[in-house]
């Protein structure tokens, strides 16, 4: 592949970060909006069962409740298993393959691209702060006690409610992990990962009778600064922040 800041997938990535000196000035394209979904009228139809067996109905509650919440009860703590469960639901090895180390969420030649970066605020037994996610060895890395939810929800374009949040999840993308193999193609994956990442995180948080919302509004050179990144390496690529009801 051509080397990585030569590609089209870099300039899309810059032409479509967020700072704020631009944001509101930048100029939008008009592009009309579209019916929700697809229906084929002249289709033959097949109606289908809304009644599943017990194994199916195990993870039926967990996607029927689901919604993005904004409001948590920020009053009682999460306790660090529940920390360590939303960790393990959205990125725990589960099996080897070979040379790969397999994962609760999917990812394109597993080659796992994502990394996670959390702010703790109100966790039983872990100091508020900024922390990475040791993949390898199971546990958080501290990086920084001065990071709090206040400083996530600024960078993520001033959204009050990641200030009550217990924690804020942050997902990176690496771009040569993925790239390296399937070049510019491997841009897209980056997105498709953090989307399968981030999922498994909600119906975690649901299981705990928590809750979250996604989060892809954000600046994204501020947000790279905060997590002490190299934005030449990696980015930003979505968010999350997660509290009790």
């Amino acid at each position: 592949m051509p080397e990585l800041y030569k590609t089209s997938a870099w300039e899309f990535l810059e032409k479509s970060s967020h700072d704020r000196e631009t944001i509101r000035h930048r100029p939008r394209p008009e592009i009309a909006d579209t019916a929700r979904y697809k229906t084929y009228p002249d289709a033959e139809k097949t109606e289908l069962p809304v009644e599943w067996s017990p194994q199916e109905a195990r993870i039926q509650s967990l996607l029927q409740q689901r919604r993005s919440l904004r409001r948590y009860n920020s009053t009682e703590p999460l306790e660090l298993s529940d920390l360590s469960f939303l960790l393990w639901a959205s990125q725990g090895i589960t099996a080897r393959m070979g040379g790969h180390f397999l994962r609760t969420s999917p990812s394109a030649g597993a080659l796992y691209p994502i990394e996670t970066y959390l702010v703790v605020e109100n966790v039983t037994g872990v100091e508020s702060g900024l922390y990475h996610f040791d993949v390898g060895h199971f546990q958080l890395e501290k990086l920084s006690a001065k990071v709090r939810s206040t400083e996530a929800a600024r960078v993520c374009l001033n959204q009050d409610f990641i200030v009550d949040a217990h924690l804020v999840f942050f997902w990176t993308a690496v771009f040569r992990r993925s790239m390296a193999k399937y070049g510019e193609r491997g841009f897209r994956y980056l997105f498709l990962d953090a989307g399968h990442v981030c999922q498994n995180l909600l119906l975690a948080a649901e299981a705990l009778d928590c809750g979250g919302c996604p989060i892809a509004a954000f600046y994204d050179q501020e947000a790279n600064r905060l997590l002490g990144i190299n934005d030449k390496h990696e980015t930003l690529v979505y968010a999350a922040s997660i509290g009790r009801k």
